[in-house]
């Protein structure tokens, strides 16, 4: 009886991070807390270490089409100009690395990416939908929230990238 009583002790402590709370989203206007991202094509990193430049993070999923359809023009807008003022991260929501590391490598992707297989970055995100792509400002504030895919690279998305940055973050 002690035994199971163990058993069942360690199975919940280890999984209450996996099943990490919902309502932990941060709303546009708050400040994201650190965290450490696992990396895919890449090292793994805390959140922490892209401050002093907006963040531009990506959450997607290999299974998710429009995630796939507008990873390319992510890739365009990270290359389009090397004195980038900003800087672009992809954050997986993939049970499997291995199935987003082959999409990463199907898809020649230089944009540095990790995979949240806890559901912290999800939950922190607000990924209720897929993608979703997060405005953050240099300090880690969350300026504007985008659900669905768009041309990353197109002149109304770069236009609205450089808007949102540059103005003052706005509270829901």
């Amino acid at each position: 009886m002690r035994y199971l009583s163990a058993l069942v002790l360690c199975f919940s402590v280890a999984n209450s991070a996996v099943f990490a709370d919902p309502s932990s989203e941060v709303s546009i206007g708050g400040v994201l807390p650190d965290a450490i991202l696992q990396g895919l094509n890449g090292p793994s990193q805390k959140l922490s270490s892209f401050r002093g430049r907006p963040l531009i993070i990506n959450v997607w999923a290999s299974w998710c089409g429009p995630c796939r359809e507008e990873m390319a023009s992510l890739e365009r807008l990270a290359w389009r100009d090397r004195q980038q003022y900003f800087v672009i991260i992809g954050i997986s929501t993939d049970d499997s690395a291995d199935q987003a590391k082959s999409l990463l490598k199907n898809a020649n992707a230089t944009i540095s990416q990790f995979i949240d297989t806890r559901l912290q970055m999800e939950h922190m995100l607000g990924a209720s939908r897929l993608p979703l792509t997060v405005l953050v400002d240099a300090n880690g504030r969350i300026l504007e929230k985008v659900y669905g895919a768009r041309q990353w690279d197109g002149a109304d998305a770069v236009r609205l990238i450089d808007d949102t940055i540059h103005r003052k973050p706005r509270q829901r």
